[in-house]
């Protein structure tokens, strides 16, 4: 709170085109594992829309722009260069080999729907959207998924907070009850999914020792 209050405190001494470039900057930073919440800086473009600071319209459309822009370079940079990128000083503290390699076991267990849930995942975005890069995943499939999932938390999240600017700490409350729940849903699809593994496995695997 002490970081939004901070942020809420200065939103109204901006004007012009600063607002949407000082959101759609640190958004696209966010990108390259800036340490702060996107979800912050959505906040912020949704009360500079409601001090009147912004048309909320186009400060969606601005943030969405600044996400969509930041994950797919973090994405082109994995692809391009791969691993040797981690080498350097500024992405090894972000793009760990341990990190990495935990991520590339989930795609692997999980498949392209690890890339949908990344976007409600802060800390995890990053190093996703670099291994997806790593991976070749086909550009078009990590925009569907990364986009998809972009276009529910930033209009979400910013038109919320316009509407409801007025009762600041409900607004805080809430988003952070949407996100967890998104969450808890992805956990629980991928629990469910673990177990159908699982299970099938065990059914093969009863099915290969009768017929021995």
């Amino acid at each position: 709170m002490d970081l939004l209050n901070f942020i809420l405190g200065l939103v109204q001494n901006v004007s012009g085109p600063v607002p949407y470039i000082v959101v759609f900057s640190v958004l696209l930073l966010c990108g390259f594992g800036l340490p702060l919440p996107e979800d912050v800086m959505l906040f912020t473009g949704g009360m500079l829309a409601y001090f009147g600071k912004a048309d909320v319209h186009v400060m969606v459309v601005v943030a969405f722009a600044g996400v969509m822009i930041g994950d797919g370079t973090i994405f082109f940079l994995g692809s391009k260069f791969g691993l040797a990128l981690t080498k350097k000083a500024f992405f090894a503290r972000i793009l760990s080999p341990e990190r990495l390699n935990a991520v590339r076991e989930q795609f692997h267990k999980h498949g392209n729907k690890i890339v949908f849930a990344a976007r409600f995942m802060p800390g995890l975005r990053t190093p996703v959207f670099f291994t997806a890069g790593t991976l070749h995943l086909p550009f078009r499939v990590f925009l569907f998924y990364d986009g998809f999932a972009a276009l529910i938390s930033v209009p979400t999240i910013i038109y919320l907070v316009y509407a409801f600017g007025h009762e600041v700490e409900y607004i805080v409350g809430a988003i952070k009850s949407v996100e967890h729940g998104v969450i808890f849903l992805i956990v629980g699809v991928i629990l469910v999914i673990a177990g159908k593994i699982y299970w099938n496995h065990r059914k093969e695997k009863k099915a290969a020792s009768q017929n021995a």
